[in-house]
C-alpha cells in the first residue's frame, strides 16, 4: 500500500556532510509533516527535523545551525542535509510521513526501516 524508504546513509568524519533521503510511494492521497528522527543505541527515538506541507520546519536545538530539512511535494520526497557532523549524531535516523491514503478519511503516520549515520572521530 504505503512504502517509505529511506537512503543516504553511511560512514563519515566527524565534521563532514551527509545528505539523507526520504521517499513515500503507494497510494497517497496527500502528505502532511514529514520528519525525520533518530535512535542511538541504548536511547530512545528523538525527534531531529519536521517540516510542514507549506514549508514550516522546526529542529531538535542540537542540530539547529547544522542540519537542514526541505521537501519536494511533486516528488512525496524529503531531505536532511546534515553538516559539521559530530560523533554523537551516530544513530539510525528514521522517516516519518503523516499521509492520507486514497481510500481513507484519515492521515496516519508511516515509519521507514531507517539508515544507519556513523560519524567517526
Amino acid at each position: 500500500q504505503v512504502q517509505v524508504a529511506e537512503s543516504g546513509g553511511g560512514l563519515v568524519q566527524a565534521g563532514g556532510s551527509l545528505k539523507l533521503s526520504c521517499a513515500a510511494s503507494g497510494s497517497i492521497y496527500s502528505i502532511n509533516d514529514m520528519g525525520w528522527y533518530r535512535q542511538a543505541p541504548g536511547k530512545q527515538r528523538e525527534l531531529v527535523a519536521r517540516i510542514t506541507s507549506a514549508g514550516s520546519t522546526n529542529y531538535a536545538d542540537s542540530v539547529k545551525g547544522r542540519f537542514t530539512i526541505s521537501r519536494d511535494n511533486a516528488k512525496n520526497t524529503v531531505y536532511l542535509q546534515m553538516n559539521s557532523l559530530k560523533p554523537e549524531d551516530t544513530a539510525v535516523y528514521y522517516c516519518n510521513a503523516d499521509l492520507r491514503l486514497h481510500y481513507s478519511i484519515t492521515s496516519r503516520g508511516y515509519w521507514g526501516q531507517g539508515t544507519q549515520v556513523t560519524v567517526s572521530s
